[in-house]
């Protein structure tokens, strides 16, 4: 069975367990990182030496890097559904997932999310945080010019592209913070509240983790 390591309130875990979740695939999920810990355990390490989560085994297919389980789960297990066999079609979806992990992912989750919410007041660097937001919503604005055409990233269904990106959603709507209107990304993020499998692996509280910065 399908064995997946992580914490469920980490948003690289989070996308990798949306995904299984849409697959319906039988798993078993290890807490590992932060309060639980074992990311330095021998065992863990044999996994992955990087001492990171999210990591799966899948029948002894040991895969790390939460785009690189993505990709492996959805070839293995999506029958085309979410990347495409034909590397034309998938380019795109390649890119933006790419897109989220070097641009959308370093303004938001480590820059807004981290630099803001987990990190202690007194420690905070309120200058560093505005600049980081104000790149945020300058990643969603290209995402909501997008949507104008298509109800989701990569076209007419969910693909990998919605998970890379879809999964700060949730953070970025609840947090805090002034949002300019766009109505496209609000409404791409109430098509993805409509999945049971979005709610259930990404609308996780996180409440414990404000002024937090331990891993």
């Amino acid at each position: 069975m399908l064995k997946v390591w992580g914490r469920r309130s980490s948003a690289n875990v989070q996308k990798v367990l949306w995904l299984v979740g849409e697959l319906d695939l039988p798993h078993t999920h290890v807490p590992a990182g932060g309060d639980f810990g074992g990311l330095d355990d021998p065992a863990f390490r044999a996994l992955n030496p990087h001492g990171k989560v999210p990591v799966i085994d899948d029948g002894g297919v040991v895969v790390w890097e939460s785009h690189a389980i993505l990709r492996y789960l959805a070839a293995v297990h999506g029958a085309d559904r979410f990347w495409a066999a034909d590397p034309a079609v998938r380019a795109p979806i390649d890119g933006w997932m790419d897109w989220a992990q070097t641009a959308l992912q370093p303004a938001f989750l480590t820059g807004v999310f981290w630099g803001g919410y987990r990190t202690p007041e007194a420690q905070r660097d309120v200058g560093a945080v505005a600049r980081a937001l104000d790149r945020t919503v300058a990643c969603l604005a290209q995402v909501d010019r997008l949507l104008a055409d298509r109800p989701f990233v990569g076209g007419e269904t969910l693909s990998l592209a919605d998970i890379a990106i879809g999964t700060h959603l949730y953070r970025y709507f609840e947090l805090e913070i002034d949002r300019p209107d766009l109505p496209r990304l609000a409404a791409w993020f109430e098509r993805l509240t409509a999945r049971a499998a979005y709610r259930e692996h990404v609308m996780v509280r996180f409440g414990d983790l404000k002024g937090r910065l331990a891993f």
